[in-house]
């Protein structure tokens, strides 16, 4: 079994899918120990979504589950919203909304990594939601709704309109701070010790692997690794924006300077000048430790390699890449009590 997960969510007048939030999803769960809420909902087998009725809500409760899941379970079943269990048998590609939302909840819950889970067609299978302080709307639904908080008088603060919410209104993560929640989207993976200042970014499918200052952007599909900091302002460009399918990651130990950027994966240790954004084409002086040109080069062929300095020269314009003999040391205190 890959994952399992009982949810409350929001559907639309015509009864579809806007969301679903999974409070305890479970990765690779113990056979034995969920076969009772399996029996209990009728599984079939194969990847599955169930709504839950009354006479299966009763089951559950019913059920030897329940003695490990007593307080999720009584507070479902007090619920009007709409209920559901999603079962994946196997990793494949999402097909409906709850099992959607319920592999964004595994990689927010840093249950996978990103990269780690299957999530072709994502895009296709989530729907663009309102998101307001009533929580989500269907698009063609919304302004029945702010008319009704006007005669309520009431605002209805609409929040966003996009396909993903925010990460904080699902999960919250054990030791990470985050300056302004809006920029974290719900499938980012944030590790532990992580802190997100206000014009810090994280998309689905990306994030931290442990601590971290994220200052700048970090795009879909990018992975930052433990004690790196993006400066203010930089960007990293993902496979989404890049029209590519290679992965741009940041490894352990390195800086990005504010409103610099990179189009190719750094290794370990590595440097960027403020400023200063490196493509994966972008041409590279390669200077030896006593500063002779060495080679030039695409900075695609410098990927993965550690102890990089990438700067431009101020006099000639040209951007180098040397040894860099510097790491990067981030303020222990500003992460050790998140």
């Amino acid at each position: 079994m890959h994952s399992f997960a009982l949810g409350v969510g929001t559907k639309d007048s015509s009864g579809n899918w806007l969301e679903v939030f999974f409070p305890e999803p479970q990765l690779n769960p113990e056979a034995g120990a969920i076969a009772p809420a399996l029996e209990a909902i009728g599984y079939q087998g194969g990847n599955q979504v169930v709504e839950l009725d009354a006479i299966q809500l009763e089951a559950l409760g019913s059920s030897s589950y329940a003695d490990a899941s007593h307080q999720l379970l009584s507070t479902l079943k007090d619920s009007s919203r709409p209920l559901v269990a999603v079962i994946l048998e196997s990793d494949e590609k999402p097909t409906t909304v709850p099992e959607a939302y319920l592999k964004l909840h595994l990689l927010s819950h840093r249950l996978v990594k990103p990269h780690g889970i299957n999530l072709d067609g994502l895009f296709a299978v989530l729907p663009n939601v309102v998101w307001t302080s009533q929580g989500a709307i269907a698009i063609d639904e919304l302004v029945g709704r702010q008319l009704q908080a006007r005669l309520n008088g009431e605002t209805l603060d609409v929040q966003s309109v996009d396909k993903f919410p925010k990460m904080t209104n699902y999960v919250v993560p054990n030791g990470i701070r985050i300056a302004d929640t809006s920029r974290v989207r719900l499938g980012a993976y944030v590790g532990e010790g992580t802190t997100v200042m206000h014009e810090g970014f994280i998309n689905f499918n990306a994030g931290t692997l442990g601590t971290a200052m994220i200052e700048g952007r970090i795009s879909a599909g990018v992975v930052v690794g433990n004690n790196s900091d993006l400066g203010g302002g930089c960007s990293i460009m993902g496979t989404l924006s890049g029209g590519g399918k290679e992965i741009i990651s940041v490894g352990e130990d390195c800086l990005i300077g504010a409103n610099a950027g990179i189009g190719f994966p750094l290794g370990d240790r590595c440097t960027i000048e403020a400023g200063l954004y490196v493509s994966a084409g972008s041409k590279v002086t390669v200077m030896d430790s006593e500063l002779n040109q060495v080679d030039v080069v695409k900075a695609r062929d410098l990927a993965n390699k550690n102890d990089l300095l990438f700067l431009r020269n101020s006099t000639t314009g040209v951007v180098e890449c040397r040894t860099n003999k510097s790491k990067v040391e981030l303020n222990a205190e500003l992460h050790s009590h998140n």
